[in-house]
């Protein structure tokens, strides 16, 4: 057997179990879906998973709304991912809708749109494109894989392009 085979049919009691995911909790934070993956791992039978998560949930070592805003906090300003890519990432997680909008309501619309305005300028810096059509192309896919919204991509390529004008 290797050492993968041996780490997915790892077997750990309920108690075991609910201890050492409280101790994970009280480490980082967590949202259900994570819990329950780490659980299914283990082995627990689908009652055990639901009791755990649920006992994590009303001791507040789960709160997934708690969960969602520091997710949403720190994709945003240290990862520079837009809207789309974060909502993308959390809806992954089972995370609602509801949830993850409340979430956003924390971020400024004036601090959002300066981030994106520095990762085009900083991209565009970093960019031997002759050619503005395709520099424009570039700096829209970039600002798009990073997960901001087309409006706002190209209101701030055309803002950075006409600065030093």
């Amino acid at each position: 057997m290797t050492y993968s085979e041996d780490k997915k049919t790892k077997e750990i009691s309920y108690s075991s179990a609910l201890s050492k995911m409280q101790f994970i909790c009280s480490r980082q934070e967590k949202c259900c879906s994570d819990i329950r993956k780490k659980l299914e791992n283990w082995n627990l039978s689908y009652d055990d998973q639901d009791k755990i998560i649920q006992s994590l949930i009303d001791d507040k070592f789960i709160d997934e709304n708690r969960y969602t805003g520091f997710y949403v906090r720190d994709k945003y300003k240290f990862n520079k991912w837009g809207r789309i890519k974060i909502s993308h990432h959390l809806k992954q997680k089972q995370i609602p809708e509801s949830t993850i909008m409340e979430a956003f309501d924390s971020i400024s619309e004036e601090i959002y749109e300066e981030n994106l305005e520095d990762i085009l300028s900083s991209k565009m810096r970093s960019t031997r494109e002759e050619d503005p059509y395709k520099l424009k192309a570039k700096l829209y896919r970039f600002a798009q894989s990073r997960g901001f919204e087309s409006n706002l991509i190209l209101r701030n390529i055309e803002k950075i392009l006409h600065k030093d004008e």
